[in-house]
């Protein structure tokens, strides 16, 4: 074959040009290779991802290296996206374990029964071991014959916020408590305790509550112990003040709610009390005392009382022989075993109180300032002198005043029926009793549910079974040191009442308290020392006039020297959060000049946990219907992972 010069300057011509074609390619991939270099280095320095390593060939790029987590990975990925196409980019990225840095849980469990004190849980090391050994010390000191198990471990991590200040109180509340069960935490604390009798329970709840670091959730559980009653007693009455049950035992809280039942269907209103306690003589009891209600309601006037077992039922003289012997027999023959039943049918109504001092009588008053004061009659000297020791040793030497006439003609038994009158009536807070040749009377208020019961018992046990006696006693919780004692919601509405009463009240314009507000800070200082530490917000309101910034401004100043105030009367004022309000909560029209005082104020309000969230009602989570969507082309898809 021939080449001639022109087909030999054509072929040169296009090897020159494929030469030079892959010199450019080469060229340019080398470009696009150090481009991509340089900016997937400047990509992960960026986002400091030290741990890629990678290599770029042309297009393509290979990432490698451990990375911490799964996300760490993708977000390499993502990263080298952004500089390489997708499809070009080889992943060959180990996922490592996460280096997780565990926090351990501090914990704590006190047991304590009397002499023995048990400790188990984690708390946090310090050097020397300091922090297991101080609290063991601390619980050793708590008595000279404690004894004191370890079971703590430690943990080299710096104690949690709120862990000190727990501890503390562990440790005070353990040594008020012979019999109990804590558990401390950081954030909560609980208390389970047997406590000697419901006001010892009151008391220390109190006690503890004061003593509560800020900032802790404090869940106590102060058990007292069902109290022994002996005899078990229960007195149902119906005369022309109505229905009335006036003492009430029952062996659990069973047969108390079927006394209760039975009362309320009687006619009986009000508050009713019934106290559960140990030593019923039958373990229907509850079901025996509803029997015995029942049939005196079918009866009318009269009384039903039981002692242990024994029940006695007086009557009206006025009932018909034929409607008692129908109502009688269906009790007797619902009764259980154990029970032994009496009937009476009076004579006469129950003579007037007042009528007393007309015929021999001895009569006992009791005032609301503990003053006795006895009159009437007694047998003879030596019962006289027996009377006034007994009466002394009762009620206190200074309170007694005797002024009663000698009566040899008085019937036997009197001496013992009025010591048994006396011992009755010191249960009450005030009141008065009244000893008839037949009967004894005894009526007045007590501030404690149980009295009746104790009082029934007394004159039972006094008298004998069977005795005539009326008992008219009335609970008065404003008496009751156990309802009375100050729990939180109970001291906001004292604060409620005095602030109601009495003003706070600042110089115009200014967050200075006046001299008129001096009493309603000193009632409420007394109130929350009384108290102890509560979570209160203090807050501050304007009214409208003005612009609005200076009156948030001024009523969060007022809050806070409303706080001041009360912390230089020694009220504890960690937990109180001043907040200014301004015009924003108005309670009365600002277009008058008595709306606009009204609404200049302060309140003090408890700062309320939030409620916890209502479970979902399992009928309406049934109700509930989830779509399930079939993707199309439009859905978002993450970028598939490129093949190694």
């Amino acid at each position: 074959m021939r080449f001639t010069p022109a087909k030999l300057l054509s072929t040169a011509g296009f090897g020159l040009a494929a030469v030079l074609a892959l010199l450019t390619a080469w060229l340019l991939a080398v470009w696009v290779e150090r481009h991509n270099d340089r900016a997937l280095t400047a990509a992960f320095a960026a986002e400091s991802l030290d741990w890629v390593e990678y290599s770029t060939d042309g297009l393509r790029a290979s990432l490698w290296g451990m990375a911490p987590d799964e996300a760490a990975r993708i977000r390499a990925m993502r990263i080298a996206g952004s500089v390489v196409d997708g499809r070009r980019i080889e992943d060959e990225i180990v996922v490592g374990e996460r280096a997780m840095v565990l926090v351990p849980e501090f914990r704590v469990e006190l047991m304590r029964n009397h002499h023995e004190i048990s400790v188990v849980g984690l708390v946090p090391a310090t050097s020397n071991d300091e922090g297991e050994a101080e609290l063991l010390n601390r619980l050793a000191a708590i008595e000279d014959d404690i004894a004191v198990s370890d079971m703590l471990q430690s943990a080299a991590h710096p104690a949690p916020q709120g862990w000190r200040a727990a501890v503390d109180f562990a440790v005070e509340a353990i040594t008020l408590l012979p019999v109990a069960q804590l558990s401390v935490s950081p954030r909560r604390i609980e208390v389970h305790a047997l406590v000697d009798s419901v006001e010892v329970q009151a008391e220390l709840a109190q006690q503890l509550r004061g003593m509560a670091p800020t900032g802790q959730r404090l869940v106590l559980d102060l058990v007292a112990p069902r109290p022994v009653i002996a005899p078990f007693t229960l007195l149902f009455e119906i005369d022309d003040e109505g229905p009335r049950l006036t003492a009430c035992s029952a062996e659990t809280d069973g047969g108390r709610e079927q006394i209760i039942r039975a009362a309320r269907a009687a006619g009986a209103e009000g508050r009713l009390h019934c106290a559960s306690g140990l030593g019923a003589p039958s373990p229907r009891w509850g079901l025996a005392g509803e029997l015995a209600i029942m049939a005196l309601a079918d009866l009318g006037q009269g009384s039903v009382s039981i002692s242990d077992a024994d029940i006695l039922l007086v009557v009206a003289h006025d009932v018909s022989q034929a409607r008692l012997d129908r109502v009688v027999g269906r009790l007797e023959t619902a009764l259980p075993e154990v029970f032994a039943l009496n009937v009476q049918q009076r004579e006469a109504e129950v003579p007037d109180l007042d009528d007393a001092r007309e015929e021999r009588a001895l009569l006992a008053t009791l005032d609301e300032d503990g003053q006795l004061l006895i009159e009437g009659r007694l047998p003879d000297t030596r019962i006289r002198e027996a009377v006034h020791a007994f009466a002394r040793a009762r009620f206190g030497s200074g309170v007694v005043t005797l002024e009663t006439r000698l009566d040899p003609d008085l019937p036997s038994g009197w001496s013992g029926r009025a010591l048994t009158g006396l011992e009755a009536l010191a249960e009450l807070h005030h009141g008065r009793m009244v000893l008839h040749t037949e009967r004894l009377e005894l009526s007045g208020i007590s501030g404690d549910p149980d009295a009746g019961s104790r009082i029934a018992g007394i004159l039972t046990e006094g008298l004998g079974q069977g005795a005539d006696y009326v008992l008219r006693v009335q609970y008065d919780e404003a008496l009751d040191p156990v309802a009375q004692a100050p729990t939180p919601d109970r001291c906001e509405a004292r604060i409620h009442d005095i602030l109601a009463e009495y003003r706070l009240t600042f110089a115009p314009g200014s967050a200075d308290l006046d001299n008129e507000s001096r009493e309603a800070l000193n009632r409420i200082a007394e109130v929350l020392i009384e108290c102890g530490e509560l979570p209160l917000e203090v807050a501050g309101h304007t009214d409208s006039q003005g612009r609005e910034e200076t009156n948030l401004a001024l009523s969060q100043a007022r809050a806070e020297s409303v706080v001041n105030a009360l912390m230089t009367r020694r009220v504890l004022v960690g937990s109180m959060v001043p907040r200014g309000y301004g015009p924003s909560q108005p309670i009365a029209d600002n277009a008058t000049a008595e709306g606009r005082e009204a609404n200049r104020r302060i309140e003090i309000t408890l700062i309320r946990p939030e409620p916890e969230p209502e479970p979902l009602d399992p009928a309406l989570e049934a109700e509930l219907e989830f779509e399930i969507q079939t993707p199309d082309d439009n859905t978002t898809r993450p970028e598939p992972r490129a093949e190694r």
